[in-house]
C-alpha cells in the first residue's frame, strides 16, 4: 500500500525537531521514515551517501533544479544548496513509508501544493515571540545577534502558519506531542 506524506514546518526553537522525534521513536505502528535530501556540502562526521544525504555537486545540483527533479530546494549559502528529490519521495511512497518531512515554511508549502490530499501539513507555532526568544536563549547555543536573526525569520514564517493544514502551538510540549499524534494518527487511518 502507498504511503502518505507528514509534513512538518516551524520556526527554529519551536520543539519541532523534538515532536518528530519523539513520533518517529515512540510510535513505530504510523511507519514513519524521514525523506532523504540532498545537500551539496561535503558529507561530515559518519555520514554516508544515500542514507543521512545524498551529496551532490554544486553543479550536480543546479543541472537537477534545471530538470525539475526537486520537490522543494533551497540555496541557503552560495554554492550550498539543500533539496527533495522527486523520485527519492515516490521511491519511499510505494514501498508503503509513510514519508516525514522536517523542513522550512516555504518547503511545506511546495510539498503540499505538490501532493495534496496525500499529504498532512503541520505548523509548530510558539505560544509567543517573546517564549520564542526565551527558548533561544535559554539553549545558548547561539550569540544574541544570531538570536535576533532567528527571531526575524521567526516572524516572517509565522505569517505563513494559516496555509497549513493543521496548527499545533507547543506551549506544553507534551501536549504538543499528544496533539500532533493525534492528527497524524487521524491522517493514515
Amino acid at each position: 500500500m502507498r504511503g502518505k506524506l507528514i509534513i512538518f514546518s516551524a520556526p527554529s526553537g519551536t520543539g519541532k525537531s523534538t515532536i518528530i522525534s519523539w513520533l518517529m521513536r515512540e510510535h513505530k505502528e504510523l511507519n514513519l521514515s524521514f525523506s532523504i535530501s540532498c545537500t551539496s556540502r561535503a558529507p561530515r562526521g559518519t555520514e554516508q551517501d544515500g542514507v543521512e544525504y545524498f551529496f551532490l555537486t554544486p553543479e550536480e545540483f543546479r543541472q537537477r533544479i534545471e530538470h525539475n527533479e526537486f520537490l522543494e530546494y533551497e540555496e541557503v549559502y552560495q554554492d550550498r544548496f539543500y533539496g527533495t528529490l522527486k523520485s527519492q519521495v515516490e521511491r519511499q511512497l510505494e514501498a508503503g513509508q509513510n514519508v516525514v518531512f522536517d523542513v522550512d515554511v516555504k518547503g511545506g508549502v511546495n510539498i503540499k501544493d505538490y501532493y495534496g490530499d496525500e499529504a498532512l501539513s503541520i505548523f509548530i507555532q510558539p505560544p509567543s515571540i517573546q517564549e520564542l526568544r526565551r527558548r533561544l536563549e535559554h539553549r545558548a547555543t547561539d550569540a544574541p545577534e544570531v538570536i535576533d536573526q532567528r527571531i526575524a525569520r521567526a516572524e516572517f514564517e509565522l505569517t505563513f502558519a494559516e496555509k497549513f493544514d493543521k496548527i499545533v502551538i507547543n506551549d506544553i510540549l507534551d501536549n504538543a506531542k499528544a496533539d500532533a499524534l493525534a492528527l497524524v494518527k487521524d491522517f493514515l487511518k
